[in-house]
């Protein structure tokens, strides 16, 4: 198999350390990901200026934009060969619920699946940062499932690991998002000149945690595996929307 390797958190992080290892088990793996950390920069392209993409010595791909710029790069010219799979993680922290929408991590597997390829985000739930070994490890049953059942169209997956030993995981479920509470306020500081500066504060606690929630998984120390889909068309309200118009 052919994997391409994406993230968020920065071709130097962790987290894409430990993915490259583990899918060269299974064929050719080329990793394109952002020169440094661009979490929270979800699907955003770079167009007001050239992109660069320069090379590790580890032999990664490093870019000056953002994930979605990494992965649109790399399949649509950079390239000399098309990917089985994309790949975007192991990030640093979880991205379940609301999170999806600002997700650099999962941005980059959207551009995936956008290009047709089917494409998973994997996240460690946590913070402390100690257990890529445990997501690690359900990368690897996930490629082993594509081998022996191949995926017949290309699918988004959101896949979110407790930041556990492998010993005490739990089981694969297969989730919906939940919701979070609104954010907490933004923290105001003051710069060196005396102006007031605004850090955007830390997201909210889980709103909807409940049955078959990607939070009631993650609690429950079992893995998170959500798909996920594109359409933002609201069904439900275009009757109402079309009454509306013509009153």
């Amino acid at each position: 198999m052919k994997f391409l390797i994406s993230n968020d958190d920065g071709y130097f992080s962790p987290g894409i350390r430990t993915l490259a290892e583990t899918l060269s088990a299974y064929g050719q793996v080329v990793v394109v990901a952002p020169e440094r950390d661009r979490s929270g920069a979800s699907n955003s392209l770079t167009l007001d200026r050239p992109l660069t993409v320069r090379t590790a010595a580890n032999g990664f791909h490093y870019v000056n934009g953002t994930p979605t710029d990494c992965v649109h790069l790399a399949v649509t010219g950079f390239l000399d060969f098309r990917p089985d799979m994309i790949f975007s993680g192991i990030n640093h922290g979880p991205n379940m619920g609301d999170d999806t929408i600002y997700s650099g991590t999962v941005a980059a597997a959207t551009e995936g699946f956008l290009l047709g390829i089917p494409s998973v985000a994997v996240s460690l739930a946590g913070y402390s940062g100690q257990h890529f070994a445990t997501a690690a490890h359900v990368v690897d049953q996930l490629v082993q499932r594509c081998i022996h059942q191949p995926l017949t169209r290309p699918v988004l997956l959101n896949v979110n690991v407790p930041d556990i030993p492998l010993s005490a995981l739990g089981e694969m479920q297969v989730t919906r998002l939940g919701r979070r509470h609104h954010a907490e306020p933004v923290i105001k500081a003051k710069n060196p000149r005396g102006e007031t500066i605004y850090w955007v504060g830390p997201v909210g606690s889980a709103q909807d945690a409940g049955a078959g929630s990607d939070f009631a998984a993650i609690a429950a120390q079992d893995v998170s595996i959500t798909p996920l889909m594109l359409d933002l068309t609201a069904f439900g309200q275009m009757d109402g929307i079309n009454t509306w118009l013509h009153l």
